[in-house]
């Protein structure tokens, strides 16, 4: 069974991100029921759904409102994306969210945390599955150096390590040019899947059709 990579384009404020990223988790355990012998690696891959966000953030309901029309159109949005969200065992708390945050820091987190010496693949898992649970459950502002901290320190990594390194600059070139990346491979929305560089997933599809682009992709036919 050749092995599996999975390469996943996302933001940590995209609410379907989320949705998708349970509905990857979902796929992969029916693939290892399947292939339990497969090796399979995640790679995260930032995007930027707000890149003009200024750094200290803005107040959130507000942005939204102007960006999707008014108070009655947010609200119908949210009503849609909670009951996707809940078919992926995900209640969202939108009401409890102040700020829009820039997420260029999160993505620094995330990379760090994937591309370190030695990095464990169930620590970045459980880091991206709390970042997106700071923002979208607990209403905790994401672009928070010391938010970021204490969600990494949560999942297992040293938070003074954590915050300063995140009180640099470093890999934030390497993040801006991963995100300029997928724009140039033509990604213009988020959650979008590549499976072992040769198919493409976009958007928060059902765990089932997940599946079978990860059996497609590892299938000795895939070109």
């Amino acid at each position: 069974m050749k092995p599996l990579k999975i390469d996943v384009v996302s933001d940590v404020v995209c609410p379907w991100c989320f949705i998708g990223k349970r509905h990857l988790d979902r796929a992969l355990e029916l693939w290892r029921d399947e292939q339990p012998d497969c090796k399979v690696t995640i790679h995260w891959r930032p995007f930027f759904l707000n890149p003009d966000t200024p750094e200290a953030g803005e107040p959130y309901r507000p942005f939204l409102e102007k960006k999707f029309g008014g108070p009655k159109q947010l609200e119908e949005l949210w009503q849609r994306v909670s009951a996707a969200g809940r078919t992926a065992g995900i209640e969202f708390a939108f009401e409890k969210i102040e700020l829009r945050a820039n997420t260029l820091n999160a993505h620094r987190l995330i990379h760090h945390a994937q591309s370190k010496v030695g990095a464990d693949a169930t620590v970045t898992a459980a880091l991206v599955e709390a970042l997106f649970a700071a923002q979208f459950l607990q209403g905790r502002h994401v672009g928070d150096r010391s938010v970021l901290a204490d969600v990494a320190a949560a999942c297992g990594m040293d938070r003074a390590a954590v915050l300063s390194y995140l009180e640099t600059n470093e890999d934030a070139d390497a993040v801006r040019g991963g995100a300029s990346e997928a724009q140039r491979m033509g990604v213009s929305g988020v959650p979008f899947f590549i499976f072992n560089q040769r198919l493409a997933a976009s958007g928060a599809q059902p765990p089932e059709a997940l599946l079978q682009v990860m059996r497609q992709a590892t299938s000795e036919a895939a070109v």
